[in-house]
């Protein structure tokens, strides 16, 4: 005898189209339970899809901001660390010169070499680098912004400026933290405050004997010296805090980004399990009735 179907083809049709549905849905739901993403590609994010682009692209540039500002944040930690070493310089110079003011010739003599050494120690630390580059050169941070080989010898004095010594250029060094922000947190080796100290040095280290007159005139520049250093790293603390607020900032803008992001993008995995435990159960009973449909036939009917 032949099967036949009673009237089941079209019941039969829908039943198979509707589980073929919930299998779609629940293929696109097991990828986002092992994602944890509503998509893996914008065409699934529908008219959110723009919106998720520009969040995106903001994360990235709040990013490049944090990481340009923690680069300079760097430089300028060791620019105020060396101009420091400077401040410690000057005070032990007039340390040394106070002691020299009593006429002691052995006091002199010391202050003398002390100071020999002291322009040495100067030239090195304008010459600090950090990351490879030259932090004292302005633009040139390739190129070591102090070279002593002349200046250091001749005599020196505690009047005019002297910039001899420099290989560096005006360019002051600045970041940008934000589209429309930029900190300038440079300071080059020829700032009026270090070519101060680099006069005083050398006028101190070149003589081969100081008079009352000359250790009076050393000590009044010495002091001008540490007090426009004192400046110069209060400078680069104000930039050091402006750059750091800055970065701050952006990580928090950044942050806000993402979290809208993710409002857009992320799906709720034990929610989707559910889900799909939920689907499962349906598509169970679906094919499970659908298998009835199936078999039947005109015999089975008439029995």
């Amino acid at each position: 005898m032949i099967a036949m179907r009673v009237a089941t083809f079209a019941q039969s049709n829908r039943m198979i189209a509707d589980a073929m549905r919930v299998e779609s849905v629940m293929a696109n739901m097991q990828i986002q339970e092992s994602s944890g993403v509503v998509s893996t590609d914008f065409g699934g994010y529908g008219s959110d899809a723009q919106h998720v682009v520009n969040l995106q692209v903001s994360v990235t540039r709040a990013q490049s901001y944090i990481d340009a500002a923690t680069l300079a944040d760097s430089k300028v930690q060791v620019m105020y660390s060396a101009v420091g070493s400077v401040t410690d310089i000057l005070t032990q110079l007039r340390s040394q010169l106070t002691a020299a003011s009593t006429g002691s010739s052995t006091e002199v003599n010391s202050v003398i070499s002390s100071a020999q050494q002291m322009l040495e120690q100067m030239g090195s630390l304008m010459n600090t680098q950090y990351d490879g580059q030259y932090v004292f050169a302005g633009g040139k941070t390739d190129t070591a912004p102090v070279d002593l080989t002349s200046f250091s010898s001749g005599t020196g004095s505690t009047t005019p400026a002297d910039t001899s010594y420099y290989n560096g250029d005006n360019e002051i060094a600045s970041v940008r933290v934000a589209a429309d922000e930029a900190v300038s947190y440079g300071v080059t080796a020829d700032n009026s405050a270090f070519e101060e100290v680099m006069r005083v040095l050398k006028f101190v280290a070149n003589s081969t004997t100081l008079s009352s007159s000359d250790i009076t005139s050393a000590l009044d520049l010495a002091s001008t010296a540490l007090d426009d250093t004192a400046a110069v790293q209060a400078r680069l603390s104000g930039s050091s805090s402006a750059i750091e607020t800055a970065s701050a900032r952006q990580a928090e803008y950044k942050s806000y980004a993402e979290t809208l992001s993710n409002d857009l993008t992320s799906v709720d995995v034990a929610a989707i399990t559910a889900q799909l435990s939920t689907y499962q159960t349906q598509l169970t009973a679906s094919y499970s009735a659908l298998g009835k449909i199936l078999s039947l036939n005109l015999a089975s009917y008439l029995k």
